[in-house]
């Protein structure tokens, strides 16, 4: 099928349903999801559909579906366990981390609970349970790890009031930030405005904020902005990013970190369209 024949169907699919996601979509078609992605961004441009966390929506519209932890955590999970060992590199022995809710933070959790020694403040029941886990597994030095309180979001995310009373006591060295979407005028965003509020808060603790966002989150707005691209002091993604979106972070954001995940001959070819 040509790609303007998909695109049309596209757009009929969204027209009828209101959404539609990228897995569905290749399946329908028998393309990969890589090619579905292509085409939305085409359709994006155009005006004729608007990007949203995992598929695509009417424009005009703002992401406001908040996915469960679960059907999160099986998501480009090569992407988020690349960017987890690249972000390795602004951890130094001792320091005092704070991780933010989100499936790519819990992948870096799970690398970082292999380092004892660290002080770790977080707001995600799940990645709390990763350091437990560890420390019930070992017998070496511990790391020490403070959950605040708060209310429970779908995600799994400590947020509103308690948790930020919580995280105000705190000056940490780096913050881990997970997202839900990433966009030039829009920011960092997420569709829970207490987890919006509560990330804010976060990340006035701490020194330096890294964002850790594989390439799917560029271009979905969500319907709260945590902070401004600008805001952050470094981003770490994949290798599945457009340069064009690399060029537009790169503009706004003083560090960009790539992780490569595909095999470069592959990364190259994608970026091509050969």
């Amino acid at each position: 099928m040509l790609a303007a024949a998909r695109q049309s169907l596209i757009v009929a699919n969204i027209r009828r349903d209101g959404v539609v996601t990228v897995s569905d979509m290749a399946d329908q078609f028998g393309v990969s999801e890589m090619t579905i992605r292509r085409d939305i961004n085409a359709l994006a441009d155009l005006g004729l559909l608007q990007k949203v966390h995992g598929g695509a929506a009417f424009p005009g519209s703002l992401s406001t579906d908040e996915p469960g932890f679960e059907k999160k955590s099986i998501r480009e999970e090569s992407e988020k366990a690349t960017i987890a060992r690249e972000a390795l590199s602004f951890v130094s022995p001792g320091s005092a981390i704070g991780l933010s809710a989100g499936t790519t933070t819990w992948a870096l959790a799970k690398l970082l609970s292999q380092r004892p020694g660290l002080k770790i403040v977080t707001n995600s029941v799940q990645i709390a349970e990763v350091f437990y886990r560890a420390h019930t597994n070992s017998t070496g030095e511990r790391t020490t790890v403070v959950l605040t309180g708060g209310e429970r979001t779908p995600s799994d995310a400590l947020v509103g009031p308690i948790a930020i009373n919580s995280l105000r006591q705190f000056h940490l060295d780096t913050l881990f930030l997970g997202v839900h979407g990433m966009d030039e005028r829009a920011g960092f965003t997420t569709p829970n405005l207490l987890e919006a509020e509560t990330n804010r808060v976060f990340a006035s603790t701490a020194r330096r904020v890294v964002v850790l966002a594989d390439h799917t989150k560029w271009g979905t707005v969500g319907m709260n902005t945590i902070t401004p691209l600008s805001e952050v002091h470094a981003l770490v993604t994949d290798d599945g990013v457009s340069p064009s979106a690399h060029a537009v972070m790169s503009e706004h954001i003083p560090q960009v970190r790539i992780a490569a995940v595909q095999a470069p001959r592959l990364a190259q070819a994608v970026r091509t369209g050969s």
